[in-house]
């Protein structure tokens, strides 16, 4: 009842994993029904293609073998020698025939199940020797199916030879008033019909127990959802870990992030909500981000910037711009250039002010950032004025 209700939970199908782990334990989709008809067909065809000088070849290495005089009767060695060499040619002859069989049998299971090897078959499985399992599969639901599928194929078979060969009973009756070598030609004739006949009624059963093969396949390899769940955290991991892994990539990345912002040229602020750091120098395209945050870790970009003496000015427009569409490591966009050529040139001259003197530089009211890079422009242009 256990199993029967295990069976009923398994109700999704197989992962890719579940599949993968089968043919590594070597279980993958086979058809006997394909295997016997590939090989009686493949015999059949060898047999007419080839038959005629096989039974030519058979009839004069028979001639030869049983051809003997007195002196080889009286000694054993001739007569052991020609046996061996008997066998030898009958192993030729029939090499051709069988070879093309063997090479059929190794190669039909591929049209299913594929190429498949693993070493898991040759170990031995001490647990298929338990006499109670043995009782159980002996009597199990797939023993009963397998045999219902024995007896309507003996039923099948047998009654399509038995309906060829008493549909062709007064022509197997004439062969007794032909000559030989006629008669033979007529009985190899009538068993190449009766064979192909057999071999169509094969066919139906090969169509039938494919299909039925891939299913039951599939269906015995069902999962629960507690199983593919559980197989989910198994190749993704938990959420706890993946979140943890997550937390500590951050922290990388925001560890790498502050050791870069003593090569920045300037920080824009927001002025505490957001915070930005690039570096730009004449090898350079375009100005770089190397450092962005908001709230707290944008008060410790400011922090490490007022440390390493980087000049830091207020652009609330300018700083949300670069937050929100520049990542870590990427240069600015062009639509930013001007923006960035303004505050670069303002801490150009503040430098020379603090060398030199004269008059102190005037940083731009309103830096040349287009609305639609900055989120708190964009909303008050979509906020209804009030009435």
């Amino acid at each position: 009842m256990a199993e029967d209700s295990d069976k009923e939970d398994r109700t999704e199908s197989p992962s890719a994993r579940k599949l993968e782990q089968a043919r590594e334990d070597g279980n993958v989709p086979r058809s006997r029904e394909l295997n016997t008809f590939a090989v009686t067909m493949a015999g059949l065809a060898l047999l007419i293609a080839t038959g005629g000088q096989l039974f030519a070849a058979m009839k004069e290495s028979m001639i030869a073998w049983f051809t003997f005089n007195q002196e080889s009767l009286r000694d054993p060695l001739v007569i052991m020698e020609r046996l061996r060499q008997s066998v030898q040619d009958t192993l030729l002859q029939m090499a051709p025939l069988l070879g093309g069989l063997l090479l059929v049998a190794a190669l039909t299971p591929l049209l299913i199940g594929g190429w498949n090897f693993t070493s898991k078959g040759f170990m031995p499985n001490f647990g298929k020797l338990n006499p109670l399992s043995g009782i159980k599969r002996l009597f199990s639901v797939n023993a009963a199916t397998e045999g219902l599928k024995a007896i309507l194929k003996s039923a099948l078979i047998g009654g399509v030879a038995t309906w060829v060969i008493w549909s062709e009973r007064d022509e197997l009756m004439g062969l007794i008033s032909m000559p030989l070598d006629g008669a033979l030609l007529k009985l190899v004739a009538l068993m190449e019909h009766t064979f192909l006949v057999v071999v169509g009624a094969m066919l139906l059963l090969v169509v039938l127990d494919v299909p039925f093969q891939l299913w039951q396949y599939h269906k015995n390899l069902r999962m629960t959802k507690d199983e593919v769940k559980q197989e989910y955290k198994q190749q993704e991991g938990s959420p706890e870990v993946k979140g943890r892994i997550r937390q500590l990539q951050r922290e990388a990345a925001r560890k790498r992030m502050m050791q870069e912002i003593p090569n920045a040229n300037v920080i824009v602020t927001n002025p505490t909500h957001y915070a930005v750091a690039f570096k730009y120098d004449e090898e350079m395209a375009a100005p770089v981000l190397i450092a962005k945050g908001s709230l707290k870790l944008a008060e410790r970009i400011i922090n490490a910037g007022q440390e390493h003496r980087i000049a830091i000015l207020r652009a609330p427009s300018f700083a949300r711009a670069l937050y929100f569409n520049v990542e870590l490591g990427e240069q600015i966009p062009s639509q930013l250039y001007t923006a960035a050529a303004q505050v670069l040139a303002y801490i150009h001259q503040l430098k020379h002010f603090e060398q030199t003197g004269g008059l102190a530089p005037v940083f731009p009211e309103q830096l040349d950032v287009p609305a639609e890079l900055d989120p708190e422009s964009k909303r008050q242009q979509h906020t209804p004025p009030k009435t």
